[in-house]
């Protein structure tokens, strides 16, 4: 049976990227612990691009990594926006998610928009992001700057970046994990010895080495080595909240680098999932997302090939495991990364997923004997968010209109359980419901309100107004709203012009990045 004792030897179980990322925050965390990561001999990666959210700037600044320290060697590029295109209709015209807040002042609420739309039926959803998020001005124009220049952005904070998985995990093994004194084993695991309670005992290697530790954490992506097929930890599918469980992906050459190289993330909705289109430096990173359910691998290939205008590169299948297993911490060995679970690739949630376990699991680690209670803790934090999250990206299909293929008839047709989401009040379906019955308002935060407007869910209409003020005069709403229109398109018009004197994302790269 195991021993309760401190935990003072670590192994990280896989040296990818949630591998790299766990074992270098513990190293510099606990110094004194021994920590040791595993990389298997050959661990065959996709590497065709990362994107990433905002919030990596705060696992970069923990350990004071700079923009000049890794961009280069990882073949980086800023990004300050998803774009979702096709999601709501098909020729939608596409909408942003840009990363700040919406800009709040003693004229503009966060219901303004919402009011100026109910008068003004045709004004194009696009329009909210334009105005709401000044910094949507450099977006649109190509460009972007360092510069406070402006409101509710801040460039070291809500700029995030697209680079190339694999580089960066080599990177950060070279340029953090190592210098803080972390341990590598380059061997393959060919045994897992358990003790009689279940918990592990020893790894075997394949150089036929016994080794054993406090405490093993599992990152070894999808095959979830140790959690799933050695602990049998049950596994709850999210099949009823995501549709897609497979991938597609590849590696694409720019045509003209000037042109394409966005400073977004582009999301494209077509027959049976969505197209990704990840720009970095020196190439681009382009995958297929769907469901096997509606079409076969082979036939998702064809129509990959057909929306990109290309058949003769490299490609590779992703079979992704939705979900989140029941226990992420189940006696000795704790679950990171695609071994704990996996929401689908919308809305880059892969790192951020990664980063928020191990900056969940850091605090229980401080405590010298790690309990059942702790370990129900990181359980229950972890997979609350990752349920969230789900909700979340569940959204960009539950809100949509389309019904061209059986694949988006059967998302008009699924149905939510909302009853289990209702008793908690930070899930995004209790706020898609909630907060327009109640509030009949957005939150001016986080990404649901750019992508509920996308979808032509707004929290209040003309007709709400009327009803709830008893005054159906319309004429007396035109001219009530009249100088909310006018303060928005004054200051769209206004960071336009700011916009227009900065420099284009290409030319900023170059200068700051890739001089020299």
């Amino acid at each position: 049976m195991t021993e309760i004792k401190p935990i003072n030897k670590i192994y990280v179980v896989g040296g990818g990227t949630a591998g790299i990322s766990v074992a270098s925050a513990l190293k510099k965390t606990f110094p004194e612990k021994e920590i040791i990561m595993i990389k298997g001999r050959s661990i065959p990666t996709v590497g065709v691009g990362e994107s990433t959210l905002a919030a990596v700037n705060n696992f970069l600044q923990f350990f004071d990594i700079q923009d000049k320290d890794f961009m280069k060697a990882c073949d980086a590029s800023y990004k300050q926006s998803i774009r979702f295109e096709d999601f709501y209709q098909k020729g939608d015209g596409g909408f942003h998610y840009p990363f700040g807040d919406a800009y709040l002042d003693e004229t503009i609420d966060q219901n303004s928009w919402y009011f100026l739309k109910s008068i003004r039926p045709n004004l194009p959803v696009q329009d909210y992001a334009n105005s709401m998020f000044p910094h949507m001005a450099l977006i649109n124009e190509g460009k972007i700057t360092n510069k406070n220049l402006f409101p509710t952005f801040d460039f070291k904070r809500h700029t995030a970046y697209h680079f190339d998985a694999v580089k960066f995990t080599d990177w950060m093994e070279k340029n953090i994990y190592l210098p803080l004194g972390g341990k590598i084993i380059i061997e393959d695991i060919v045994e897992i010895k358990r003790e009689e309670d279940g918990s592990i005992k020893s790894l075997v290697m394949d150089t036929e080495k016994e080794i054993q530790a406090d405490l093993y954490i599992d990152c070894t992506g999808f095959k979830s080595l140790l959690l799933g097929e050695t602990l049998k930890e049950p596994f709850e599918s999210y099949e009823h909240l995501l549709p897609n469980n497979s991938a597609w992906a590849t590696k694409q050459s720019y045509k003209n680098k000037k042109q394409e190289l966005k400073g977004y993330t582009n999301c494209r909705a077509v027959e049976n999932g969505w197209i990704w289109n990840i720009p970095l430096w020196s190439r681009m990173g382009t995958g297929y997302v769907y469901s096997d359910k509606y079409i076969d691998d082979d036939k998702a290939l064809e129509q990959f090939q057909e929306h990109i205008g290309q058949d003769d590169l490299e490609f590779k299948k992703i079979k992704m495991r939705i979900g989140i297993h029941k226990k992420l911490w189940v006696k000795n060995v704790c679950a990171v990364g695609l071994s704990a679970g996996f929401i689908e690739p919308l809305e880059s949630n892969g790192l951020f997923t990664i980063h928020t376990f191990l900056i969940n699991l850091i605090p229980i680690l401080k405590k010298n004997i790690v309990g059942e209670f702790a370990k129900e803790h990181y359980n229950w934090v972890c997979r609350r968010m990752f349920r969230n999250f789900a909700e979340f990206v569940g959204m960009h299909y539950y809100l949509s209109d389309r019904i061209d293929t059986e694949y988006w008839r059967d998302i008009q047709k699924r149905k939510i359980n909302v009853e289990e989401h209702m008793l908690d009040e930070t899930s995004e379906i209790h706020r898609a419901f909630a907060d327009k019955l109640e509030k009949k308002q957005w939150s001016s935060t986080g990404g649901f309100p750019c992508i509920a407007t996308g979808m032509n869910w707004f929290p209040t209409t003309l007709e709400e107004i009327m009803y709830y003020n008893k005054n159906s005069n319309i004429y007396f709403w035109e001219n009530n709203f009249k100088s909310i229109e006018m303060n928005l398109n004054k200051r769209k018009q206004h960071y336009k012009e700011v916009a227009k004197k900065e420099p284009y994302l290409f030319d900023f790269l170059q200068e700051t990045i890739y001089s020299g």
